[in-house]
């Protein structure tokens, strides 16, 4: 038999032992049948490292015990907020009016000429440089800076921006998540 079949075998052998030391760990068997899948991928992932011969049953459970003080840990950082009184206190900008700003945007682009919408969105959206969308669209570098801006100004036009006030929240919900309004 090779040895990762000998592996699999006494692997699989120890599994009830685990789920016992793990149930009497966690006090849940959710939790502990979770635990141990847990040691079982990382003991998969990690079995170049096991020393054939030695104590396997000794190695799955340095594993899932470390793992399982991991996730101590880790919940112990964890703010428990069963009744949402802590995030009751966090704010944030209302997600309908910027879906909206979005629809509208959307809107805006598609009335834009053909040409004018792929520059824009290879350099505003795709985040290509003017170069690399130059030799996208096979044209001089000059034409893509020239459509990006005359789609820029078509958009502000269209959506009837007139300058940086007119972005982010609004006074309202400015005075709503504790931000100053943009001027």
């Amino acid at each position: 038999m090779s040895e990762q079949a000998d592996f699999r075998r006494e692997l699989i052998g120890i599994i009830p032992n685990l789920r016992a030391f793990a149930t009497s760990l966690t006090g849940s068997y959710d939790r502990a049948d979770d635990l141990v899948q847990e040691t079982l991928v990382k003991a998969w992932d990690k079995q170049s490292t096991f020393q054939p011969g030695t104590n396997m049953k000794a190695w799955l459970f340095t594993i899932l015990r470390n793992e399982f003080y991991t996730q101590m840990r880790k919940k112990g950082r964890e703010v428990q907020d069963v009744d949402g009184v802590h995030a009751m206190q966090l704010a944030g900008h209302p997600e309908q009016q910027g879906h909206l700003d979005l629809q509208d945007f959307r809107r805006a682009l598609d009335l834009l000429p053909d040409d004018q919408r792929e520059a824009l969105i290879l350099i505003g959206a795709s985040g290509f440089s003017y170069e690399e969308a130059a030799e996208i669209c096979k044209c001089a570098v000059g034409t893509i800076k020239s459509r990006v801006s005359r789609a820029r100004t078509r958009i502000a036009e269209i959506l009837g921006v007139e300058g940086d006030g007119d972005y982010g929240p609004d006074s309202i919900a400015s005075q709503i998540i504790g931000v100053a309004p943009a001027a």
